[in-house]
């Protein structure tokens, strides 16, 4: 039996296929989405389709189908995002110190000159090694290894003094800002 061009018409059955999206869905813009997936399907697939067969239930069990897909998907990706809230971290809100010492250091960050911000951030809070950041900003090792020093110190500075940890003799330690050891 030969194919007529008439017998793959797909148009003739938008009507229902909007009707059943919209029923399997419940909103215009998914059921939109899926009756554009149901059409892609049935023309990737049209070759699957044999004369005989009526296309209407075809296309039909196509959409129930993609329809049936996209739920398991969901689902999937649900439970995926449930496990992971589970697994993160509870936290709260800094409290106000913490907010505090975080606004000094990002002003103190921000009045670097611009060359020792940008080998700072690559090498302290994006974690590239020394040499690919001096790729990255297209400089000698040598001249990375100095805005870093330059940088690291001029923190220090805007934090309380050149004064080191270590070079304390009067009591306990206080916390301070790791850049990199």
């Amino acid at each position: 039996m030969k194919r007529r061009k008439d017998d793959f018409d797909v148009i003739a059955e938008l009507p229902g296929l909007k009707r059943y999206a919209l029923v399997l869905t419940r909103d215009a813009a998914e059921a939109e989405d899926l009756l554009q997936d149901t059409l892609l399907k049935a023309y990737e697939g049209r070759r699957g389709w044999q004369p005989d067969r009526a296309l209407r239930p075809w296309l039909f069990s196509i959409m129930h189908n993609a329809h049936a897909s996209r739920l398991r998907g969901r689902r999937a990706e649900d439970a995926r995002i449930a496990q992971a809230t589970q697994l993160a971290p509870q936290s709260g809100a800094p409290s106000q110190d913490a907010r505090v010492q975080l606004a000094q250091v990002q002003r103190a960050l921000m009045a670097l000159p611009e060359e020792q911000r940008e080998a700072l951030l690559l090498v302290a809070v994006e974690e590239f090694r020394y040499q690919e950041a001096a790729t990255i900003l297209g400089i000698p090792l040598g001249t990375l290894m100095s805005r870093l020093g330059r940088a690291r110190a001029a923190l220090r500075e805007s934090a309380g003094g050149a004064e080191t940890p270590a070079s304390r003799t009067d009591g306990p330690t206080p916390p301070h800002l790791r850049l990199v050891e």
